[in-house]
C-alpha cells in the first residue's frame, strides 16, 4: 500500500464527500457520538453497496484498507492539479 503523504487530510475530505453522498441518499447526519472508525466503516459500505467503489477481500476488510480505500476513490474524484494531491 503506498502512503500519501496527505493521506489524513484526504481521509477527511473523503468522509465530507462521503458523507454527503450519504445525505442524498436519503440517509441522515451521524451523530457526533459515533466514533471515527465506524464513521469510516459507513462510509465504505454505502460506497460500496451503491457501487462507487470496489468492495475489499474479505480477510482484509478491516480500518486501515478501509481508510486507503476511500483516499483512493477521493484522489479519483479531485482535480489533478488540487493542492491535496501533490
Amino acid at each position: 500500500m503506498k502512503k500519501n503523504k496527505n493521506e489524513a487530510k484526504l481521509l477527511k475530505k473523503a468522509l465530507e464527500l462521503g458523507f454527503a453522498f450519504a445525505k442524498k441518499q436519503g440517509f441522515s447526519d451521524l451523530d457526533r457520538s459515533v466514533g471515527s472508525t465506524d464513521r469510516v466503516e459507513c462510509i465504505y459500505r454505502l460506497l460500496v453497496e451503491c457501487k462507487q467503489i470496489t468492495p475489499l477481500a474479505v480477510d482484509q476488510e478491516d480500518g486501515v484498507h478501509m481508510k486507503h480505500k476511500l483516499v483512493l476513490w477521493i484522489s479519483r474524484l479531485l482535480p489533478p492539479d488540487h493542492e491535496l494531491l501533490n
